[in-house]
């Protein structure tokens, strides 16, 4: 975040903030599925991190993209639990409930996804 000029990340999370107030969503985890995702967020973390280090210490370019590669898989992984998660639960949910704009919903989520 050294990088980062300053008030940015403030202005960002105040951005943030105005949009959430007018979210209508939110997705209830458990304590056990909150720390199974902060545990993964945890290690991409530390992936990313040790990225940057070796990327600071100039070591050899095969090494970092192989750890790069390692990161990405982590955030795919990450994002396909998530993924499962929302169509097991909160898509299934909201078709139970009549809400079938869901689908349009989850159409426009995988669009989104695969640009």
């Amino acid at each position: 975040m050294t990088d980062t000029p300053r008030g940015y990340i403030i202005i960002l999370v105040i951005e943030v903030k105005k949009q959430c107030e007018n979210c209508t969503k939110s997705k209830h985890r458990t304590e056990i599925e909150k720390k199974d995702l902060i545990r993964r967020l945890n290690v991409i973390e530390g992936q990313i991190k040790g990225i940057k280090q070796m990327i600071i210490d100039d070591r050899y370019c095969d090494d970092v993209l192989i750890q790069i590669s390692a990161a990405n898989k982590s955030l795919k992984s990450l994002g396909s639990k998530m993924l499962k998660g929302h169509l097991s639960s909160c898509v299934v949910d909201d078709i139970k409930a009549g809400k079938l704009e869901v689908i349009d919903d989850v159409i426009d989520l995988f669009e989104k996804l695969n640009k």
